[in-house]
């Protein structure tokens, strides 16, 4: 694969640059994008770092403490973004999180896969970031979404329209594959040099789980909150 200089790598700032001005400008609020822009370059700077000595090991303990790390990052993030803060509510994200997670975690490394070993970091650490934040993104839409219309109608109804709306950007990104995108992994395996149909075949499975994942997560939260209620 072709590697990116630093210099060229810089250029894609360009169009963010842009994009921040205007974002500054029409919302007053100038520090969302720098911020988030400069904790992604040290969070993937120091992931980079860190995935060169988590995949010459094979420790299941260093893989179960990576994670979970991420699991609890991801339900903290997804708390971030609701109304309710509170511990019971995190610990009710956390199980939605894990549930969906593991399910589909186990179904492709145990099954699908057939991996010699449980843990193989440079598959098993890849596959649940996928995981996590299709899970995380669903569940925070859904929760998001909830929030409001619990305040006007009933539980079920309130159900009903936050399921529907976390699932449209996994729905509208099943319908749009192939056709108005490649996807970052498929696209990806490509320009290693991988066979385009084993790279098809690999993306099939990773678009059936994050759209299983983001319903599964959803759909544990919501008969949680419908026992609370």
């Amino acid at each position: 694969m072709k590697t990116i200089s630093f210099f060229n790598l810089s250029l894609i700032f360009l169009p963010l640059f842009f994009v921040w001005f205007y974002y500054y400008k029409w919302t007053n609020d100038k520090t969302d994008i720098l911020i988030s822009t400069l904790r992604m370059l040290i969070q993937l700077l120091i992931i980079g770092y860190l995935l060169v000595f988590i995949f010459k090991t094979d420790d299941i303990k260093i893989g179960i403490g990576i994670l979970l790390f991420m699991l609890f990052v991801s339900s903290w993030i997804t708390l971030r973004n609701t109304k309710d803060k509170s511990i019971t509510h995190y610990k009710q994200i956390v199980l939605s999180v894990f549930v969906s997670s593991f399910i589909n975690l186990l179904l492709i490394v145990y099954f699908i896969l057939q991996l010699e070993k449980i843990y193989e970091p440079q598959y098993v650490i890849p596959i649940a970031g996928m995981v996590f934040a299709s899970t995380m993104n669903a569940l925070s839409l859904a929760i998001e979404r909830f929030e409001k219309e619990i305040e006007r109608t009933n539980f079920f109804e309130a159900r009903k329209i936050a399921f529907k709306a976390c699932m449209i950007p996994q729905i509208n990104s099943l319908l749009a594959v192939g056709l108005v995108s490649l996807p970052g992994m498929m696209t990806g395996q490509i320009l290693s040099g991988v066979d385009p149909l084993v790279a098809v075949r690999y993306q099939i499975m990773i678009m059936a789980m994050t759209l299983s994942s983001a319903g599964i997560s959803s759909i544990v939260y919501f008969s949680i909150k419908n026992n609370k209620l």
